[in-house]
């Protein structure tokens, strides 16, 4: 593939909805502009909620609005061991450790931090034999990138890391944003159940798959910043990001998969068209339903 390159990357725990269909036409549609090509991914880790029903359905609707896409689709649960291997890279540099701390641990020592060490979680690796015994014992722990050895690893590239965002709409205005992985702390890379996480199997697929663009919700723009991190660690190009806003009902709430009566298959069996989910889609952005970047972030 050449060219632009995005993806559409929903998850299969519910049926697709109003939403869905603003952002998959955010993606599709910018495929279509630059002659480029638009990827469908099933990001399906979540072993507990996702369903081979609601993966039908995704790409039901999505056929249903018009939008097609190269085979054979990226199905994440099929590339565990892919996931695996990366995570494996970054242990062998040394680059993350295991947290024992439950939740509540966490939350405990997020709150007990200097002031300005803000609300994220930073730790370090357990003593050997701590460790050991705990492993022994069977506790489980979550992988946590470390960014006081990421910060060592890349020495002055660290500080240097940035990313650029484009306007979502032509002419793509761009600009570039400096990375502050420290908002986030040290995050979750991957548990001792779950081999991988969003981040890191997010950050992996798009490597793999040569993705140029992401285009995904305001709702996700922060995770660039810890993206950013990942990809200069791993050894993967940089992207390009853009962002759309976010539909919502009349009473300013986003849309979500529980909300059965804008879900695509509810509108469709009552009847409308695709031309009626795109007048639909520009009615809502018309009359300000819809979350952009400054309603979220002040």
């Amino acid at each position: 593939m050449t060219g632009l390159v995005t993806r559409f990357a929903p998850s299969p725990t519910g049926l697709l909805h109003l939403g869905h269909a603003y952002a998959a036409g955010c993606a599709f549609g910018a495929a279509k502009e630059a002659g480029g090509t638009c990827l469908l991914r099933i990001e399906d880790i979540d072993e507990t909620r996702c369903r081979p029903e609601f993966e039908a359905a995704i790409a039901k609707d999505l056929r249903w609005l018009g939008f097609d896409w190269p085979e054979p689709v990226r199905r994440q649960s099929d590339h565990l061991a892919g996931y695996t291997r990366a995570l494996d890279r970054l242990i062998e540099d040394g680059l993350v450790y295991r947290c024992f701390k439950t939740r509540r641990e966490v939350a405990d020592a997020i709150a007990s931090a200097p002031h300005e060490a803000g609300e994220v979680y930073t730790g370090a690796p357990l003593p050997g034999a701590e460790e050991r015994s705990l492993l022994d014992g069977g506790q489980p722990y979550a992988w946590r990138l470390s960014l006081k050895a990421a910060r060592a690893r890349l020495g002055a590239n660290y500080d240097a890391l940035g990313f650029t965002v484009e306007a979502l709409e032509p002419p793509h205005e761009a600009q570039t944003v400096k990375a502050r992985p420290k908002l986030f702390g040290d995050v979750v890379i991957a548990r001792k159940d779950a081999g991988t996480s969003y981040h890191l199997a997010s950050v992996h697929d798009d490597a793999l798959q040569g993705v140029t663009h992401i285009i995904r919700g305001v709702d996700l723009a922060g995770s660039a910043h810890i993206h950013r991190l990942l990809q200069a660690l791993l050894g993967y190009s940089p992207v390009i990001y853009r962002h759309h806003g976010l539909l919502t009902g009349p009473d300013g709430k986003r849309y979500a998969k529980r909300d059965r009566a804008v879900t695509l298959q509810a509108l469709r069996e009552a009847g409308h068209t695709p031309d009626d989910i795109g007048a639909l889609i520009s009615q809502h952005i018309a009359q300000g339903h819809i979350l952009r970047h400054e309603d979220m972030h002040g």
